[in-house]
């Protein structure tokens, strides 16, 4: 059975169904020229990097090396050119239509909210909410990227946004070592374990605790949407290996 054909049969589960939930990851975004991590062409494989992106993107070495971090965090993880795909746009377009409940996503870049999605929970943050960690004044992308509303460290802190109190600005992004909110985990988990039908796409389920939210699942239809393998195929009531273009231009 080709793409096609299954993506027929993903449109009559959501027809039938009374509403669903979408969880997505970086998979959701590559159609939008953003990298994801841990695939043959992903950021974990980038052999040109002297230092591993797991420990440049880990709490301490943000602690311990902010400069370092920054340089990386912004030529590597902020894409401000990219555009909503054909699945971010098709997922805005069905909740509009009463059909998708929520986007739990696990990107930082914002992309479901610009295609016209509401109800996103972003299970590891967003790029565009930054916070001061000593007074804890919000702050936007530019100030990270640019410096503009406060002002950019000099000497050991050139590069580094500095709040006007003095502290560092922080990207409201969950790194390693870092948990995930829970007020945002606890709603995910009830969306979840409430729906009728859940659509993952994008992910390789490998990344804990995200992946676990699956165990809480206990409706009526999985489908699982990726090109590669996932631990979880042999759940799915329908398992689609191919991107998620492919099958979500065939929704609208």
């Amino acid at each position: 059975m080709d793409i096609k054909e299954k993506a027929l049969q993903l449109k009559e589960l959501i027809d039938e169904a009374e509403s669903f939930v979408f969880f997505g990851g970086a998979g959701v975004s590559t159609e939008s020229g953003i990298p994801d991590f841990r695939s043959s062409e992903g950021l974990y494989n980038d052999k040109k990097e002297a230092i591993p992106p797991e420990r440049i993107l880990s709490h301490t070495y943000f602690k311990m090396h902010p400069k370092e971090f920054f340089a990386f965090y912004k030529s590597k993880m902020v894409y401000t050119q990219a555009k909503p795909s054909v699945t971010h746009q098709a997922l805005a377009k069905l909740e509009q239509e009463g059909k998708c409940k929520a986007v739990i996503t696990q990107n930082i870049d914002g992309l479901h909210q610009m295609a016209g999605s509401k109800n996103v929970l972003e299970l590891h943050g967003s790029i565009y909410r930054n916070y001061c960690i000593k007074c804890g004044r919000p702050y936007g992308l530019e100030t990270v990227m640019t410096g503009e509303g406060a002002k950019l460290g000099e000497g050991r802190f050139e590069g580094i946004p500095v709040c006007n109190c003095g502290g560092i600005i922080k990207p409201d992004v969950v790194l390693y070592e870092e948990s995930l909110d829970s007020s945002v985990l606890q709603e995910s988990v009830s969306l979840i374990a409430n729906t009728p039908l859940l659509i993952i796409g994008g992910t390789s389920l490998n990344v804990y605790p995200a992946a676990g939210l699956l165990q809480h699942f206990k409706g009526s239809h999985l489908v699982l949407i990726n090109k590669e393998s996932t631990p979880f195929d042999n759940n799915a009531d329908l398992l689609i290996k191919g991107a998620l273009g492919q099958v979500f231009e065939q929704l609208t």
